[in-house]
């Protein structure tokens, strides 16, 4: 039984809903909407790199041909993306005033480097293996941490170096370490450094657009990740679209991405079609629990996720997709995570300062 507080001038104060859902009931529900979003962005994102894997190592149709035009995907993932926003919108915010919230046209120049940045990530796969991937676009720290102290003079604590050096280390070690015959063989074109480079240069562009992102945000108040979601993926939709589907029309020898030969090969092997769906579909869904994540629980709870999320579909990718890791691989990738750990850790604490701090 909850009592009846007095308040400053005597009077009893009723207790407040929050205080009666602060019990046994309310901390129940909150553990299992945490594990709710758990599984639902484990779930998303471990197909999703199945997938992503399916469709950069699979050979389709009675010729044995690969899925050449990778950064299809992405055309394809901004399409879905933008619908599946719109729809979200109109269910959730279709009364609300736009007054307070970020016009379409400011998400143009961000929307660049959202559209290079995720295309150099998938088109690694063609170079380095999906657990190679993974391990390198999880040290985004690591150019953040270049860029503060080399650009802004940025000093960090020691046991953020020693972060930063376990997850550099890690990376390192395993890209220097031998690949397996079985795991090169499933690759369209060998090559390590290219492979690591392109996917570095992903966590640069992507470092600016989030950043980006932020600062658009703190301007308009009243944005939330839907109308971030719709902005975002409009400007990428047209950005592909012109790259694959008009810059082929205007020269002959267009060296990128083709759509229209993408397009075509979906029709000549529907599996693909269907297989890149649902890579789609997982990304729109995924973003959805990461939203209630945050909102819910807060970024750094996301963050937690996330990274074990990420440890996990090495996993799968190394027991289900047949890539195996040599002991010292695994080493490296353990490496890796613990720095990722000591990271979320030490974010854990600063937080938990500052709240005794208020």
């Amino acid at each position: 039984m909850v009592s009846a507080r007095r308040g400053r001038g005597g009077g009893v104060v009723r207790p407040r809903p929050s205080d009666v859902s602060s019990g046994s009931g309310g901390m129940a529900a909150r553990v299992a909407v945490l594990v709710f979003c758990v599984a639902g962005i484990w779930s998303a994102y471990i197909t999703q790199g199945v997938l992503q894997e399916t469709l950069s190592t699979k050979r389709f149709g009675p010729e044995a041909r690969r899925f050449e035009h990778l950064a299809f995907l992405n055309f394809a993932q901004n399409v879905v993306c933008f619908v599946w926003s719109f729809i979200m919108i109109k269910l959730w915010s279709g009364g609300s005033s736009s007054t307070g919230r970020a016009p379409l046209w400011k998400y143009w120049g961000v929307s660049v480097t959202n559209t290079i940045g995720p295309t150099m990530g998938i088109e690694a796969l063609k170079y380095i293996s999906y657990p190679a991937q993974v391990l390198a676009k999880s040290s985004k720290m690591i150019p953040v941490m270049l860029m503060g102290t080399l650009l802004y003079g940025v000093k960090y604590t020691f046991p953020e170096y020693i972060c930063t050096f376990l997850v550099a280390g890690g990376v390192s070690s395993f890209a220097l370490l031998k690949t397996s015959s079985k795991t090169i063989k499933k690759l369209a074109n060998p090559n390590a450094p290219l492979g690591y480079t392109l996917c570095f240069l992903n966590l640069a562009f992507d470092g600016y657009t989030n950043s980006t992102q932020d600062l658009i945000k703190s301007r308009y108040p009243k944005t939330n990740p839907w109308d971030i979601m719709l902005g975002m993926n409009l400007w990428g939709t047209i950005y592909n679209a012109v790259i694959m589907f008009v810059a082929p029309l205007l020269f002959s020898n267009w060296p990128y991405a083709n759509g229209f030969e993408a397009v075509r090969f979906c029709q000549e092997n529907p599996e693909v079609a269907w297989d890149i769906f649902l890579f789609c579909l997982c990304g729109a869904v995924g973003q959805n629990f990461i939203f209630l994540t945050i909102s819910r629980f807060g970024s750094l709870t996301n963050t937690t996720i996330t990274t074990t999320r990420k440890f996990m579909s090495i996993v799968v990718s190394s027991v289900i997709s047949g890539n195996p890791l040599s002991k010292e691989q695994w080493g490296s990738v353990l490496l890796v995570f613990a720095g990722l750990s000591l990271q979320i850790y030490l974010k854990w604490k600063r937080k938990k300062g500052r709240d005794h701090k208020e």
